[in-house]
């Protein structure tokens, strides 16, 4: 059975990874991104997201079957919370309405393995309230202060709020109430880009490691490992896993709270 999936940060990474996948598997996809894209959108701001749903509503002809959304930032920056937390939320909360359409719809976004690491209360309040402006003033308060694990409380925050959301709102009327299944999945270190010059260095590898520590098969997977995991729970397939957060880390997150089911 063929069917149309939104993809948002498709033009790189794992978004890019799961968008080569879906459509090697014949399916139809539309990509979100800034540029290089489908849709091209800014879903940092009310304009882009309301754009995003005008042309995949176009694209789509009214009727989408998931949504993955991928798209996000690290920088300890305000952008960074409107694009992983309202971003991600909007995507699949605007295009609801195209997915109830479908006989198999589902939704999935992208958290991280620093969603378990220290947050900020404040920040995480005013995300939780749905104040994106008092969220992005909390956010330039915090600045380039580093958490105790060395990371933004910016980025682990806004991680830590959008798992948070999915595991509310899954088990809802809205959602599985009309049999959407909605779930996250939450990688650590990926082999991108970005995260190549760390990787080369013996020093790099080593701190990756200190932050999560990956048993299984290195210090970092391919972007292609969590395309799997989305591309699955994005399925038709997937009759019954929503309001999961799904680790996808070499172990790190079993190291990091082992205690933790």
């Amino acid at each position: 059975m063929s069917r149309t999936t939104v993809i948002t940060g498709a033009a790189s990474g794992i978004g890019k990874a799961t968008a080569e996948r879906l459509r090697a598997d014949g399916q139809k996809v539309i990509g979100v991104d800034l540029r290089d894209a489908d849709v091209t959108a800014d879903l940092s701001t009310d304009e882009g997201r309301a754009s995003l749903v005008e042309q995949v509503s176009a694209q789509s002809n009214g009727q989408v079957d998931a949504v993955i959304a991928v798209a996000g930032l690290v920088a300890p920056s305000p952008v960074t919370i409107s694009v992983n937390y309202f971003g991600a939320k909007a995507a699949a909360e605007d295009l609801r309405h195209l997915l109830v359409r479908s006989a198999a719809p589902r939704a999935v976004v992208v958290s991280s393995i620093a969603a378990i690491q220290e947050t900020d209360n404040a920040l995480f309040e005013r995300l939780m309230a749905g104040d994106e402006a008092g969220a992005r003033r909390e956010a330039e308060r915090i600045g380039t202060t580093l958490n105790a694990s060395g990371g933004s409380p910016v980025y682990t925050t806004s991680k830590y709020a959008i798992a948070r959301w999915v595991r509310a709102a899954a088990p809802t009327p809205e959602w599985a109430g009309v049999g959407i299944a909605l779930n996250a999945v939450a990688p650590g270190v990926i082999a991108t880009p970005m995260t190549a010059p760390v990787l080369a260095t013996v020093e790099g590898r080593a701190m990756l490691d200190a932050g999560a520590p990956s048993p299984l098969n290195g210090p970092a997977a391919p972007p292609e490992a969590p395309a799997a995991l989305l591309a699955w729970l994005a399925s038709a397939e997937n009759t019954h896993v929503t309001g999961q957060v799904i680790f996808i880390d070499g172990g790190a997150e079993s190291i990091h709270r082992p205690e933790s089911i």
